[in-house]
């Protein structure tokens, strides 16, 4: 483990936000964050991607192997599942906007050979990278918020926040006065491991459809 990680000030991205601009500046910024450990063994930040104007904010946990290789996320297997489910239910993935909860890689090797398996991230590692999910959502502004699985989840609605309770539902985004929503579901990448994934789809595409509504104005 580092030497940085037993430096408090090594869990806060903070420092690292730029006083102004939009998110190129954001963007620019972010490649070059040492909030927390995570950016001494990942290729590079994967930052959001997507527009300013964007109405649907997209939110998963963290970058994966192939996601910290192109520096753009949901590029996977994960972010191929979600794009066909987005298109089933209803909601334009070229109008949305596509971040995670953590913006580095975090990731064990193989025993054997080079492989690279993803590792979920800590609570201080999710509280240190909080102030560019934070940045994003309020340069973008969307009307709702989509929380891909526990990680997201807990990243904007706190500890107790659990999937299996709270998916599918049309809630209002905390700490703001705006007419801003959040849907939670499950991440893509949870379908690809499911024993049922027909079923476990199924679910991810009537979460979906909750947000189709709701841009439509029919919540």
């Amino acid at each position: 483990m580092s030497r940085s990680d037993d430096r408090p000030s090594a869990f806060d991205a903070t420092p690292f936000l730029p006083r102004d601009g939009g998110l190129e500046a954001y963007r620019r910024a972010a490649a070059g964050c040492h909030g927390c450990p995570l950016y001494e063994n990942a290729t590079q930040t994967v930052f959001g991607k997507g527009e300013v104007s964007a109405r649907v904010v997209l939110v998963g946990e963290q970058p994966g192997d192939q996601e910290d290789r192109a520096g753009e996320p949901f590029v996977g297997p994960a972010g191929r599942l979600l794009d066909k489910a987005l298109a089933e239910a209803g909601v334009d993935r070229d109008t949305a906007y596509v971040t995670n909860a953590v913006k580095h890689f975090k990731f064990t090797v193989a025993a054997r050979g080079k492989r690279r398996i993803h590792k979920a991230p800590g609570l201080r590692e999710i509280s240190a990278c909080r102030p560019w999910l934070r940045a994003e959502l309020d340069l973008v502004r969307p009307e709702v918020v989509v929380v891909l699985g526990a990680t997201a989840g807990k990243a904007l609605l706190g500890g107790s926040f659990r999937v299996t309770k709270d998916r599918g539902t049309l809630l209002p985004m905390p700490g703001t006065d705006e007419e801003q929503y959040v849907v939670a579901t499950v991440h893509p990448s949870a379908i690809l491991r499911a024993d049922d994934r027909e079923a476990a789809y199924a679910g991810l595409v009537s979460d979906l459809k909750v947000v189709a509504r709701a841009l439509n104005g029919n919540a």
